[in-house]
Formats: C-alpha cells, sequence, structure tokens
C-alpha cells in the first residue's frame, strides 16, 4: 500500500528556529519611527520581552529552542506530512502532491508554533498578562493555549466581524483562560475613536492590534503578542519547513514548488524560508505566496513604509501594504485579513525570489471542498487558499502532461469555521476585487517617511 503519512519522531524535532535574515540578498530596511530615524531595539522593551526583542534583530542564522518550548512543542510536533494521493487520484494529474498538515496541534493551526516561545519568553521576563488581536481566531486560540501552559492571563481583542461569525473560536479561547474582546471596543482610546467615528465599524486587524499594543503600553505587567508580520513570529514557525525537508528526505523526494497562505507572512516564512537557501545555491524551486484577491497585500499593494497597525502605534516598517487604514469587506469569509505583510516576506516578493497570486473567494472554497471530499480534512479558509494555488499547479501539469512535484502548508483545520462553508453552499458568497481606488487612495495615506 502506498504511504499516505511521512512521520518524524520526537527525537527529529528541529533543536533550533532558522534566522533568514543572515542569508537575505541585502539586509532588511530598518523599523522607523514618524520622525524617519530608525527605532531602537530598547524602544520595543515597552511591549515585548528581551527574548523577543533579541531574536527580532539577531543576525545569527540559527537561534536554539529552548528547552521548555520543545516540550511543550513536542505535544503535537513533529507534525505530519501527507502525499495528497487521493486527491491526485480525484484530479487526475500526474504531479505528486505533498501537504504539511499544521492541524493537529491543539488550536488546529500552524499558530502555537510561535505562541508557546513568546509565552515562554514573557513568563522569564515576570510578566503576568499578555494582550493580543485575533481575526479569524486562529491565533487568538493559540495565544490563550500557550498562556495556560505558561501561567499567563491572556486578553484578546477579536475582530469584530468574526467575533459575531465564529463564536466558537470564542468559545475555545474561554476554555483555555482567554478574555475575547470585541474589536473596536469601549477599552481603549483607539476603539473608542473608531465607534464615535462609525458605531457599526465591523473591525479589522489594524485597529485590534491598536486596542492590544495601547493596553500593552500602559501597563507595566502586560505585554503584547503578535501572531505573524514581525520577524520573531516568521522564525518561531521555521519549524515547519525544516520537519517537510526531513521527511521529504526520507523518502527521496523535493518540490518543485512551494505554496502557502499569506496574510501576514508566518506561513509563507515558516515553509519557504528554510528553502531559499536551497534556491540561492541555484535550486530550481518555485515558492508562491497565495492571497485572497478581495486582501491583495503583495499583488496589488504599494511597497513603502507604512504603520503596522491602524492608529500608529507601532513602528514604521518598509511593507506592501493595502494602507494601514484598510478596512476588509464585511463578505470577505476567507480570513487573510491584514493590510500589510511581514517586512521579510515583502522584501523578498521584491527582489523576485518569491512570487504571489490572488485567488477569489468563491474558487477558494471550491477548492477546500474538493480536497476535503478527496483527503477528508475539512481546511481552514485561511488553509483553502493554499489549496487552491496547489489544485492550479496540478491542473496545469495535466493540461502540460508534466511530471512534478507540488509541495503546501495546510495550515489549519476548518471544524470552528463550518458558518463560512454554509455560506458557501447556499451561495452567498461572492467574489470582491478589492477596488483600484482605494488602493490609490491608500498611497496618500501613507506616512511620509523612508525612501
Amino acid at each position: 500500500m502506498a504511504e499516505h503519512k511521512i512521520l518524524l519522531t520526537e527525537a527529529e524535532l528541529p533543536t533550533h528556529w532558522y534566522n533568514v535574515i543572515p542569508d537575505l540578498p541585502s539586509p532588511p530596511a530598518p523599523y522607523v519611527g514618524p520622525d524617519g530615524a530608525p527605532v531602537p531595539p530598547e524602544a520595543m522593551q515597552a511591549i515585548f520581552p528581551p527574548g523577543i526583542i533579541e531574536q527580532e534583530v539577531s543576525q545569527e542564522r540559527w537561534i536554539a529552542i529552548p528547552e521548555p518550548v520543545r516540550e511543550a512543542l513536542a505535544l503535537w510536533r513533529p507534525s505530519p506530512l501527507y502525499r495528497a494521493l487521493n486527491l491526485e487520484k480525484a484530479l487526475g494529474t500526474p504531479a505528486k502532491i505533498y501537504y504539511k498538515y499544521e492541524g493537529v496541534s491543539p488550536s488546529g493551526s500552524h499558530k502555537p508554533n510561535s505562541a508557546v516561545a513568546q509565552a515562554y519568553y514573557n513568563q522569564q521576563a515576570g510578566i503576568k498578562r499578555l494582550t493580543t488581536e485575533t481575526g479569524a481566531g486562529q491565533w487568538g486560540s493559540s495565544l490563550a493555549l500557550a498562556g495556560q501552559m505558561f501561567g499567563l492571563e491572556v486578553r484578546i481583542y477579536m475582530v469584530k466581524v468574526s467575533y459575531e461569525q465564529k463564536p466558537f473560536r470564542r468559545s475555545m479561547m474561554e476554555t483555555w483562560g482567554g478574555e475575547v474582546i470585541p474589536s473596536p471596543s469601549s477599552l481603549t482610546e483607539t476603539g473608542k475613536a473608531a465607534l464615535a467615528k462609525d458605531p457599526d465599524n465591523p473591525g479589522s486587524l489594524g485597529l485590534a492590534i491598536s486596542e492590544a499594543v495601547e493596553e500593552a503600553a500602559g501597563r507595566a505587567d502586560t505585554n503584547y503578542a503578535l501572531g505573524s508580520v514581525l520577524n520573531h513570529v516568521l522564525l518561531h514557525q521555521t519549524i515547519i519547513g525544516q520537519e517537510t525537508k526531513a521527511a521529504l528526505a526520507k523518502v527521496g523526494d523535493y518540490p518543485d514548488v512551494v505554496l502557502a497562505p499569506c496574510g501576514g507572512g508566518s506561513n509563507v516564512g515558516g515553509m519557504m524560508f528554510p528553502f531559499l537557501a536551497d534556491k540561492a545555491a541555484g535550486k530550481d524551486i518555485r515558492l508562491v505566496a497565495v492571497e485572497p484577491s478581495s486582501c491583495p497585500t503583495l499583488t496589488r499593494g504599494h511597497y513603502a513604509y507604512d504603520y503596522g497597525d491602524s492608529a500608529g502605534h507601532t513602528p514604521i516598517m518598509k511593507m506592501y501594504t493595502l494602507g494601514h487604514d484598510f478596512m476588509p469587506p464585511g463578505i470577505h469569509a476567507g480570513g487573510l485579513r491584514y493590510h500589510g505583510d511581514s517586512a521579510l516576506v515583502s522584501q523578498l516578493y521584491d527582489k523576485g525570489i518569491l512570487e504571489a497570486v490572488a485567488v477569489p473567494q468563491i474558487a477558494t472554497f471550491q477548492a477546500g471542498v474538493e480536497f476535503a471530499r478527496a483527503e477528508g480534512i475539512i481546511p481552514a479558509p485561511e488553509s483553502c487558499h493554499s489549496v487552491r494555488g496547489a489544485i492550479d499547479e496540478a491542473l496545469r501539469a495535466k493540461e502540460e502532461g508534466k511530471e512534478k512535484t507540488i509541495l503546501f502548508t495546510l495550515s489549519g483545520h476548518g471544524h470552528f469555521d463550518m458558518a463560512a462553508y454554509d455560506k458557501y453552499f447556499a451561495g452567498e458568497l461572492e467574489d470582491f476585487e478589492y477596488p483600484a481606488d482605494a488602493i490609490d487612495q491608500a498611497l496618500h495615506n501613507l506616512p511620509k517617511v523612508g525612501t
């Protein structure tokens, strides 16, 4: 019988995170303040512990994973690599398709890979509370879990439209002791201002980040934790790509193309960064970020300096952005709602090292259903983006009569996202192309700093 799963043992769990910064073609652009001057690392001490700040700016290629973090990760890692034999058969493609399944974590996604690390470093620094934001709920539930593991209180500002659409994500966070607040809220000045302007504001990740950062900066016992975008988060996620390479080596295979869903960049960095050294050494491999056409940050955004949040509480980063005041359409059910992207991912995309494609909402859910009926796993809406990209690659291989090896990240299961699938089956979802004039307007609202 052909093997569906390629498994590693707990002894093969990576001992180090891979830091891509030393291997970039040029140094990353610095984070800057409103005056355009670089923000020194110590400026981050108001919301981050020393261990996280060190990782954010580190030039070390390999950073050791603390043993308590490895022990926490070992509850579900190494995660399985699957050969999608049933999907290959259903598509009639000559391509081989592999997917790294991150839905085996307790919260059902890849997000705990960074959450447990961030909780550990905050505990070591004597912090008692964490604030954060969440959109679809994967990150919020992951940090609630990590807070429970390391004895920290966690308050989660959840984008209001998701808070209302996904009640069982809220239940999951609360089961692990997290406090969930719909954003915008009346608990922060940022939230009050947003509600005063629009009492029916559906919220955005940028706005929820502003609320969480504002609270953390105002309390000595509280720090902020972020689920994507920043360098240290992508660093923590590189165990995904490292495990994948080790598993593929066991069966003597290697991908021609690697795909991952892209919102803020944690999936892309986690899977793709460990493959970059091979690409730089001449390996013929394509690395493709897949994003929604209703939130087309890489494919249609501006590469410019912008705030990471709506209110301007964060440092200004050079990234692909739709503008920090971007508000995703309420009909967008597929997640990946962030206005910007990781500075590292943005730099690599700008240099042509990574590719990006945008896919429409209906085709994305179509792919998720097709995958579920072949492979049995119901993907999270965010994960459906990479499924769509992988299916499209496999169908191209079929048309061209070419064998190729396709790898993608299945970043989580959709068990708490069935309301979105219900809308798909009821024909209530619609495709939405983010308007060109709205993207152009974002350019005028960007901070006037940087080059």
